[in-house]
Order: structure tokens, then sequence, then C-alpha cells
């Protein structure tokens, strides 16, 4: 961790703690001058003279004690702001490259512990630890003995703090597992609150996180108590110590080989020599709890290591590449999705169909970027997706998930992207475009209404409709809608239409992902998903067509279309394979009688 800091910096702690250790010395020398030289002479002026100059030694060494815990806080901060970037871009990265832990926020929980530390008391017992042997070698200036008996009791201190970190590393590590596993648990319950309320969960949500937090404690108590005993004899230690070395100055005075004052100046030499030890080992959960994270945060960048600046590329206006791609979702081993591949050309609108489970959804994710391909490449005007800035790319990129992500803020802001200086025009537009102009002016402050974490105060329609505008914020080159009208009544599918539409007639590419009909309607090509796999990719109608007469029979809504049997969901929309017969059936008739 101090490996961080520039050697300007580590050199000027390095020489605060020399003189602050230095100045240490004003205590027990002020004390010998006063046993044996104001007591023996009775000097008034010499006790005011050496009160005086011990004062003002004092108020030095305070102010460099204040100056030095300054710094250390400063450092901390450094430390933060040098790595909080990375480390905010990785709580939301990481996600999509790894299998994260259950608690996804615990690299800024590491920041925090190792900010803490730096900042705390804990680097000064670091700082002041190699100064030791200055204060034993005075005591064994002042007798062998004295300092033998110094010796024997920092070798006795340190031994502890060796085994305070042997004993408390597992329980210390324990204690980390146990908290991630609770806060994983609570964040979940939390952000799943109306369906375990709905749902009569609470009682058994919240036995599941009590058995976790009663885990949690068992642990904090084991590395508590390893700590707590261990910080506790270190005391007791130092204080029999300090007795120790007063009743051998005692002994050493009885028998004139020491004046009263060397025995004084002995015992607060051995208190000042012994307290960083002491101080280390109070201090020692907080230094192996930021170890730890350290050793995290070094880990997490080496998975996320910092972009490098790359060439700006011009702005793709001209075809999407799919090439031979292979994905693996993050975590996994097994690709699900293999073998995709086509091309789209600027003005065409592509629909993905496919059963549930045939990786839909996996490729749209692929197709924008937010996972990257084990194999293949995606390609927007020639260019791969990893040759782009991901800032940049992003303005090139509409894209709207099946579940859809609001942010704490006004809806102009979200639609806008959190741009710094949003353009007012571009904003309606979007939201024209989509049809969510008049339903954000019902709202009592309109655009600038506060929408609430995830799009609290918003049903599930009005969040997909202006997800959907925000997707279109900018007239971005490839829009992918993942199921767009899942949560949409009619108006809503038909306002999903014209964006379609519009995104066509401006020259972009759209990628709809659907079951229903109505946004297959109004589409140029189809690519037909199944087990993973592309089984078909090619003109509407000649996809379509080829799809029902291979269907398989055990898929039961082909079993319905094929028995006329038409079922509806309970929205009342149609499924999409009563939509795919009546497009071909009038694709036919279109052919039959021109």
């Amino acid at each position: 961790m101090f490996a961080l800091l520039n050697l300007g910096i580590l050199g000027g702690l390095v020489a605060a703690s020399f003189v602050i250790n230095l100045l240490g010395l004003t205590s027990p020398l002020f004390m010998l001058q006063i046993y044996d030289r104001v007591l023996a002479s009775g000097s008034v002026p010499t006790l005011v003279g050496l009160g005086s100059l011990a004062l003002g030694l004092y108020g030095f060494q305070a102010a460099l004690d204040i100056l030095r815990s300054r710094i250390l806080l400063r450092i901390g901060e450094r430390f933060d702001r040098d790595l909080s970037d990375r480390v905010h871009r990785a709580v939301m990265r990481l996600p999509l490259i790894a299998l994260m832990p259950s608690d996804g926020l615990q690299p800024l929980r590491d920041l925090d512990n190792v900010r803490g530390f730096l900042s705390g008391a804990g680097p000064t017992a670091l700082f002041d630890l190699p100064w030791i042997p200055l204060y034993l070698g005075i005591c064994f200036i002042f007798h062998f003995w004295l300092g033998m008996t110094a010796l024997v009791g920092a070798i006795v201190l340190v031994s502890l703090t060796l085994l305070t970190n042997i004993l408390s590393r597992k329980a210390i590590k324990e204690v980390t597992s146990q908290n991630m596993a609770r806060n994983g648990l609570m964040e979940a319950a939390r952000r799943n609150a109306e369906v375990v309320h709905a749902m009569g969960l609470s009682r058994r949500i919240g036995a599941r996180w009590q058995r976790a937090n009663s885990d949690y404690l068992v642990a904090n108590r084991r590395a508590g108590d390893v700590t707590g005993g261990l910080g506790a004899m270190s005391k007791a230690l130092r204080v029999i110590l300090q007795s120790a070395i007063l009743g051998t100055g005692a002994w050493l005075v009885i028998n004139q080989d020491a004046t009263p004052g060397v025995m004084i100046a002995s015992s607060i030499m051995m208190g000042r020599a012994l307290a960083p030890v002491d101080l280390a080992i109070a201090n020692w959960r907080a230094f192996l709890m930021a170890r730890q994270s350290w050793a995290r945060l070094q880990d997490m960048m080496k998975k996320m290591p910092e972009q490098q600046p790359v060439m700006p590329l011009p702005k793709p206006v001209r075809e999407l590449r799919a090439e031979a791609l292979t994905i693996v979702p993050p975590g996994e081993r097994k690709p699900t999705v293999g073998g995709v591949g086509f091309v789209m050309e600027r003005g065409t609108v592509l629909g993905i169909i496919g059963p549930s489970g045939s990786g839909k959804s996996s490729l749209a994710r692929v197709l924008v970027g937010v996972w990257a391909p084990a194999a293949g490449a995606v390609r927007l005007d020639g260019a791969s997706l990893d040759h782009w800035d991901n800032e940049v790319l992003g303005r090139h990129i509409g894209y709207l998930p099946q579940g859809v992500e609001l942010f704490d803020g006004t809806i102009a802001e979200n639609i806008a992207r959190f741009e710094d200086d949003p353009d007012p025009e571009a904003i309606v537009a979007a939201a024209k475009a989509t049809g969510a102009h008049e339903l954000i002016l019902s709202f009592e402050k309109g655009y600038e209404t506060r929408i609430g974490e995830g799009g609290s105060a918003l049903s599930a329609g009005q969040r997909q409709r202006i997800g959907l505008a925000r997707a279109l914020y900018g007239d971005p080159f490839l829009v992918v809608m993942d199921e767009p009208n899942a949560n949409l009544d009619a108006e809503g599918e038909a306002a999903v239409v014209r964006t379609i539409v519009s995104v066509r007639e401006r020259g972009g590419i759209a990628i709809v992902v659907a079951h229903r009909p109505s946004a297959i309607s109004v589409v140029d090509k189809v690519l037909m998903m199944e087990g993973g796999r592309q089984r078909a990719f090619g003109p509407k109608d000649e996809v379509l067509s080829k799809v029902l007469q291979v269907a398989p029979a055990a898929d039961p809504a082909i079993r319905a279309v094929r028995s006329r049997k038409q079922p509806h969901d309970e929205s009342g929309a149609q499924p999409l394979t009563r939509g795919i017969e009546e497009q071909v059936s009038n694709a036919r008739n279109d052919r039959a009688h021109p």
C-alpha cells in the first residue's frame, strides 16, 4: 500500500517519525535531570529552565504528531482519489465479465478499509517500530541489566505481535467472507422488497438473513477474542515490564550502581520503547483487514486493467457485422450460443426470434458490447467493438434490455443519459419518437419529475417507454431492443413499431428481440435462434415460411398454430406463432395477387 506513495512523501514521514522519536526522549531525560540534579542541588532556576525547555520540546513534538496525522489522512484521501474511479468502474463492469460474489459492493468496502487504515493510527506504529533500538540502546547506556530487561520485554512483545498475526489472519478473513454473504442477502431483500412483502416472504427471508448474521457474529466474536485477548495480554505485559525495570533499577540503586534518576528515566524509556508494539497489536485487526482488502483490490485491478486510449473512429454509418460469434456468459465455461453470423446494412431492421432459452438475450448483449464474445467479433463499419472507446461507442448505440433499469434523477436526465449539458430538443425528440412525450407531460413536473431509485415512482410500462426514449436519444446508429413491448399496452406497442420505423427511415439499424408479432411485422430480416444456434437468417417471409414448415411438433405454440387453436396471453396479445402464420399467409397472398 505504501508503495503507492512517492519518495518525497515517504521520506517526509520517516523524517518526521525520526524527530518525534528523538523528542520522545524529552520525558525520561527531564525526569533524570530532576532526580539527579534539581533535587540534589535544590536549585529553583535549574528547575524553571529545565521545565521551560521540556515544555517547548513537548509543544514541538505535539505539532509534529499533528502534522504526521494530517499527512496520513491526506494519504488516505489521495489513495481513494487514485483508485475510486477504477473501483466504481469495476463494480459496474465486473458482473459483465465474471461471476461476482453476493455482495457486489465489496470492492468499495475494500477501498474504505484501506483508506481507513492509512488515515488512522496504525501507520504511526509502523513508522515508530524501527526506532525501538534507539530506546533500548539508551537503556544499555544507563546500565547493562536495565538494557537486558528492556530487550527481553521487547522480544516478548514483538513475539506476541507475530502470534497475533498468525492467530488472527484466518479469523479476520472469515469475518470478511461472512460479512459479504450477510450484506448480499440484505441487498437482495432490498431490491426485491415488493415481492417479499406481496408474497409473504418476510419471515423466511428474514430467517435466512438472521442465519447469515449469526454466522457473521460468530466469526466476528472469534476474531475479537483473538485480537482482544492478545491486546489485553500486551497491555498487561507492558505494565509488568515497566514494573520489572523499576525493580531492576531499584536493585541497582540499592547497590549504588545507578542513581534514582536513572531508575525513573529507564522506566519511562521502556514504556516509550514498547508503545509502538502495543499500538501495533491494538491496530492489528485493522491492518489485516486492510491487507486483505488491498489484495482483493489488486486482484480486481488485474481483471480490470485501465483502458488504454484508442484513436477516435468515424461515426458508423454503413453496416453491422456479426462474425462467427460464440458466447459464454460471465462466470460460466460452457458456451450458450455459437455459430452466429450475419450482416445488416443501414436502413434495415432485424427481428430475432426463437423459444425461451435459445440465446436471444445473450446475443443482444454481445451486439451492444455488454458482454465480450468468447470467439468471433461484432463490427460496426468494419471496426470491432473493442476498437472503440466505450464512452464514444455508447453514443452510437441505443439499448433497451429486458429489465429496464432507470436511475434516481429526473426523467430528462435519464433520457439524456445524464449528459452534463444535454440538448433539450434532442430529449423531446427522443420522447416523441417513442410516443412518450404526452405521457411525460402528464406528470406534475413533466420532464423534471424525479423518478426515484430504479424508477420506483413509475409503472413498468412507463419505465419501458422512458427506457426506449433513452435508447433513441442522440439518434444512435444501432438500436437493440430486447422485448420492447413486454410491458406495454396496444398504444405502447404502436409506439414501439413507430420507433423501429423511425430508426430505419433515418438510416440506422434496429434489432428487435421479440415474442409478440407486432414488433416483427416491420422487420426486414429475421434471425431464428434455437438451442443456442443460428437456425435461419434471411428475409422475413422466407425465414418465417421455413420456421412454420419445419417447426418441431413438440413446441406447444407451433402445435397450436397447426391445430388452429389460437392461445392468447393474459394481456390479450397474440402469441408470436399466430402472428408468424398470419404474416406468412399475407405474404403468400401478396405474391399470388400482386
